[in-house]
């Protein structure tokens, strides 16, 4: 018999079998599972938009850049 494998939960870091028998995997519980849902049901994960320039956002584009 093989040992499970054990990871970090991503909510609280409690160890979690990553194995089929843990059906909330990679979480440790049901009640991390939801937390993690119900944060990206707020959107606070999230990636920052760069632009097309590689800009932060609000930097507008200046006219004088571009040819008429």
């Amino acid at each position: 018999m093989t040992a499970s494998r054990l990871v970090p939960c991503p909510h609280c870091g409690q160890p979690a079998a990553f194995e089929p028998s843990n059906r909330w995997r990679p979480f440790c519980s049901q009640r991390c599972r939801e937390i993690d849902l119900g944060a990206w049901a707020r959107e606070d994960y999230r990636v920052p938009d760069r632009g097309r320039d590689g800009a932060p956002p609000g930097v507008e584009d200046d006219p004088q850049d571009f040819p008429n």
